[in-house]
C-alpha cells in the first residue's frame, strides 16, 4: 500500500505553490500515512515552450509547476524502495500489487519492475497493453518526459483509491491523489473512473489554461488478447429445464462436481497469491503477518481457512472482529421498540418518559456471536494454528470522537451508509482490542500489527448472495437474475472499494480481496447462472449455492449454511442516533 499525490499549477499562483502550500502539505500528510516506510517528492517545471527543467536549476520562464509525492508500505521485495520511481526524466508514482501476469521474484519490488516495462515502451500509448496483462489492485500516475504526457488510472475493478481535483477559481490546482485532506479541499475531489487510462498533454496545457481541452483517455485493450484488461461479461445462458436440483449441501450433484472443485482451486490460488512472500518488516517474532476482517460468515471464514493452507503453522492469524456500543440498540433492549406500538400505547409510553434503568454496554453483537462460533470450528479443523480472535470493542464516545477523521478519509463518500461502513472498517483495521486464550478466559490487550488484511467482499455480487437476486427471480425469472448479476459486476468499480481502501490504508495497512481477483471474477462470470445460485431454495442454501457447496466440501460445515448479514448491522455500527436512510447525505 502506498500513498500517491500529483499536483500541477501555473506559475504566479502563490496559493498553489507546493513549497509552503498548506493544501499540498495537508495532502502529503494524509497520503504519507498510507506508506510509513518511506516518503519522497520530486518537483519539475515546464516552460511555455514545453521545455522541462528541475526546480531551481536557473532556467527562466517556468510556466507549469509539477509536484510528485509517494509514500511506501513495503509489502514486496527484500528492501524498502523509495518512490517516486525516476529514470531519465520519467516519473512513476505507484500504489498497487502485481499478483499475476508478470513474473516477479520474492525479493523484487513490483513497482520498480513495472517502471522498467513502462520506460522500455517505444510508444507510451501502449501503456494499456502493459496494464492489460497484469492482475492486481493498482492506481498510478506516470509522467512520460519525452512527450510531456501524464497518464493515470485505477485497475478495472477500482480496488485502489485514486481521486482527482480539477482546478477551480477558489483552488486553481490540479491534484491527483490516493486520499484527500478534507475541509474545503475535499469538496472538489472525485473518484477517477476505471473504464480507461486517462492522459493529459501537459505541454499543450502549459500554453493554455483550459485543462479539459487537454484531457483524453485511452480505451483498455480487448480482453481476448489481454486477460486482465477489463471485466468479462456475465454468461447469459439460461438454465436447461431438466438440470439437477441440489437437495443437500452434503450431496453435490454430478453436474456440479467439477465446478465445485474448480471454484476451490480458483479461490485457493487467489488467496495463496495474496498471502505469500509478505516480508516480516517491523514485526516481532510471534506476530501475525496476515489478518482477516472476520465476522464468522461464509465469505470471511473460507478465505481464513484457505490462508491457513498457505502460511506456516508457526505464525498466528489475526481475526479482526469489531463491535460497537450503539445507544439506539441499548434503548430498544431496555424500553422496547416504541415506534412499533399501536398509536395509543405509544402515546402512553412516551408520556412516562425513558426508563431510569441504565444498561451496561454489551459487545455481543451478531457478528461477535457468529465469529466466536466459527472460531471454534476453525480450531477444530486447524488445531496447530494460533488464532488470535481480536475483540475490537468500540465505545460510543470513541466512535464519535473519531467521526470527523473517518469522514475526511471516506470523501467523496458522504452518505449515512458510507459512515456506517467506514466506521466499522476504520476500527476493525486499526486492530486495537483484546484476545482470550479460551472462550471464558481472561481478556488481554492486543494490537494487531498485520499489514495485510484479507476481506471477503465480492462473493455476493459474483454468486448471487443479495436478497435482490431472489426478488429479481420472483419478478422476472432467470433472465431477470442474469441482468441483475450483470449490473452487480458493472457497479463494482464505482461502489465502495475506493472508499474502503482510503479507510484501511490510513493505518498503514493494505486490504486484499481474494474474491475480487480478476481471475476469480472471470471464472465466476463464465459460469451459467444456475450453477452459482438457486433462488427457489431457502436462504442459507440457494443464495451463493456454489460457494456453499465448496465451503461444505472443505469441511466448514457451520460456515457453509450461514445467512447473509451486512457488516454495519452485524457490528451495530449503523443507526447509532436513530433511524436514517442509508442514502441520505450526512448533515
Amino acid at each position: 500500500m502506498c500513498g500517491i499525490l500529483f499536483s500541477a499549477h501555473f506559475a504566479g499562483n502563490a496559493n498553489a505553490t507546493p513549497t509552503g502550500n498548506t493544501a499540498w502539505e495537508s495532502l502529503v500528510g494524509y497520503n504519507a500515512k498510507r506508506g510509513p516506510d518511506s516518503q519522497n517528492s520530486v518537483h519539475v517545471s515546464l516552460s511555455k515552450d514545453g521545455v522541462e527543467h528541475v526546480d531551481g536549476d536557473g532556467q527562466s520562464s517556468p510556466r507549469l509547476s509539477l509536484g510528485f509525492f509517494a509514500s511506501e508500505l513495503q509489502l514486496r521485495g527484500s528492501s524498502t524502495v523509495v518512490q517516486p520511481h525516476t529514470l531519465d526524466g520519467d516519473i512513476l508514482c505507484w500504489n498497487g500489487e502485481i499478483f499475476d501476469g508478470m513474473e516477479i521474484s520474492a525479493d523484487e519490488n513490483d513497482g520498480a519492475r513495472l517502471f522498467q516495462s513502462l520506460c522500455s515502451l517505444d510508444d507510451p500509448t501502449r501503456i494499456t497493453e502493459v496494464f492489460g496483462g497484469i492482475e492486481g489492485p493498482y492506481a498510478f500516475v506516470y509522467y512520460h518526459k519525452s512527450t510531456g504526457r501524464l497518464f493515470y488510472a485505477r485497475d478495472p475493478l477500482g480496488r485502489r483509491s485514486l481521486l482527482i481535483h480539477k482546478p477551480t477559481a477558489q483552488n486553481p490546482v490540479l491534484y491527483i491523489a490516493s486520499v484527500s485532506a478534507g475541509g474545503n479541499l475535499g469538496d472538489g475531489f472525485e473518484e477517477v473512473l476505471t473504464e480507461s487510462v486517462h492522459t493529459i498533454d501537459l505541454r499543450e496545457w502549459a500554453n493554455g489554461e483550459n485543462l479539459d481541452v487537454h484531457l483524453s483517455s485511452l480505451p483498455r485493450c480487448e480482453i481476448a488478447r489481454f486477460p486482465f484488461a477489463q471485466l468479462s461479461r456475465v454468461n447469459a445462458t439460461l438454465p436447461p429445464e431438466d438440470y439437477e436440483r441440489v437437495e443437500s449441501l452434503d450431496q453435490i450433484p454430478s453436474s456440479m462436481v467439477k465446478v465445485v472443485d474448480d471454484l476451490i482451486t480458483e479461490l485457493d490460488r487467489s488467496v495463496m497469491l495474496r498471502v505469500r512472500d509478505i516480508p516480516l518488516t517491523s514485526l516481532q517474532p510471534g506476530q501475525a503477518r496476515v489478518a482477516v476482517l472476520f465476522s464468522g460468515g461464509i465469505d470471511s471464514t473460507v478465505i481464513t481457512y484457505l490462508a491457513h493452507r498457505h502460511l506456516p503453522c508457526s505464525e498466528p492469524i489475526d481475526l479482526l472482529n469489531v463491535a460497537f456500543e450503539n445507544p439506539r440498540k441499548m434503548r430498544l433492549e431496555t424500553e422496547g421498540n416504541v415506534n412499533a406500538l399501536p398509536k395509543q400505547k405509544k402515546k402512553e409510553r412516551l408520556k412516562k418518559g425513558p426508563t431510569s434503568e441504565v444498561k451496561q454496554p454489551t459487545y455481543m453483537v451478531p457478528d461477535r456471536v457468529s465469529g466466536l462460533q466459527e472460531l471454534e470450528e476453525l480450531r477444530r479443523l486447524c488445531p496447530d494454528r494460533t488464532w488470535n480472535f481480536v475483540e475490537v470493542n468500540v465505545p460510543y464516545e470513541e466512535s464519535q470522537a473519531l467521526r470527523q477523521e473517518v469522514s475526511t478519509l471516506m470523501l467523496p463518500g458522504r452518505t449515512v451508509m458510507d459512515m456506517s461502513l467506514a466506521l466499522a472498517l476504520y476500527f476493525a483495521s486499526r486492530g486495537i482490542g483484546q484476545v482470550r486464550d479460551s472462550p471464558d478466559g481472561h481478556a488481554s490487550p492486543y494490537h494487531s500489527r498485520a499489514r495485510v488484511i484479507l476481506n471477503g467482499l465480492g462473493s455476493d455480487e459474483l454468486f448471487g448472495g443479495y436478497g435482490r437476486h431472489r426478488t429479481a427471480y420472483t419478478a422476472g425469472g432467470w433472465e431477470a437474475v442474469i441482468k441483475e448479476l450483470q449490473l452487480e459486476v458493472d457497479r463494482l468499480p464505482s461502489r465502495n472499494l475506493g472508499r474502503d481502501d482510503r479507510i484501511i490504508a490510513a493505518h498503514g495497512k493494505e486490504t486484499r480481496h481474494p474474491f475480487l481477483s480478476l481471475s476469480v471474477l472471470n471464472y465466476a462470470t463464465s459460469l451459467s447462472v444456475h450453477l452459482k445460485m438457486d433462488p427457489r431454495l431457502e436462504l442459507g442454501m440457494g443464495d451463493k449455492l456454489l460457494l456453499r457447496l465448496a465451503v461444505r466440501k472443505l469441511g466448514l460445515v457451520e460456515a457453509s449454511c450461514r445467512k447473509k448479514r451486512a457488516m454495519q448491522f452485524g457490528s451495530h455500527s449503523a443507526r447509532m442516533e436513530g433511524e436514517k436512510r442509508g442514502d441520505l447525505l450526512l448533515e
